[in-house]
């Protein structure tokens, strides 16, 4: 994926070291491989500027996978035959980034984009090594494509469930495109003069690139400090009793 001029030229001056960083990319397309993804272009942008200042990337499409739906960590053990949820959630622990792509239906993300939050969910409860819970000490963001209208109200939902699981959402973490009202081009879809929609939107690209810095300097500063303060955040410490200073009602 060819970067823009600015795009390229952030990326060469940069002082910045994220070589230690990881990210992971869920692309919620309802597409399988190997078909043609528009969520996966705008992807692309964001990851190869990731890429350029060497953090190590993978891009997964969850419709690829067995995910049973469910509310546990294995639904294999609730009567489900099969789910890849346990493998592709060692995935999200080794990320220091997780970006939800979503194309949009309806004015909604997509089917596999809220079962993937499902799931994200189910293993929500689990602690870190220092009684916090599990998504701590990383950073999300969303990617949104799509026709008409909805970038806004899907980057909503999706940025909102995010935090609520436990991940830090940086400055305008959602960046998106939609093509005009009624049927028409996609993101990436190719005109009649050889260019590519979208891809010339500045608004877009600007957006993106704005995201994706945001999220490598919020996840570095994390991981540089050692992650999220342990203090009057540990559900552990909470079970066992300590208040952090919130008040017993019992001595008011």
């Amino acid at each position: 994926m060819a970067l823009t001029d600015k795009q390229q030229a952030l990326c060469d001056d940069s002082p910045h070291d994220y070589s230690g960083l990881r990210a992971l990319f869920l692309n919620c397309t309802l597409k399988p491989s190997p078909q043609s993804s528009h969520t996966r272009r705008l992807i692309d942008v964001s990851a190869e500027i990731m890429r350029e200042n060497d953090v190590h990337v993978d891009i997964v499409r969850p419709v690829d996978l067995d995910l049973a739906p469910g509310v546990y960590k294995d639904m294999t053990e609730h009567g489900a035959e099969a789910d890849d949820w346990p493998a592709l959630y060692e995935k999200v622990q080794a990320a220091h980034i997780l970006v939800l792509g979503s194309p949009i239906w309806l004015g909604e993300k997509s089917s596999v984009c809220q079962q993937v939050i499902e799931r994200l969910y189910a293993t929500s409860s689990e602690l870190n090594d220092r009684g916090q819970y599990a998504y701590y000490d990383r950073v999300g963001g969303c990617l949104i494509t799509g026709n008409e209208d909805g970038i806004k109200h899907c980057s909503m939902g999706i940025l909102y469930a995010l935090q609520h699981l436990g991940y830090v959402i940086p400055p305008q973490a959602d960046a998106g495109w939609i093509g005009e009202a009624g049927p028409g081009l996609s993101y990436g879809d190719e005109r009649n003069d050889g260019t590519h929609a979208g891809e010339d939107n500045d608004f877009t690209q600007r957006n993106t690139t704005f995201m994706t810095w945001n999220l490598m300097h919020m996840a570095h500063m994390i991981k540089q400090a050692g992650g999220i303060p342990a203090h009057g955040n540990q559900r552990s410490e909470w079970e066992a009793g300590c208040r952090f200073d919130h008040p017993n009602p019992e001595h008011r």
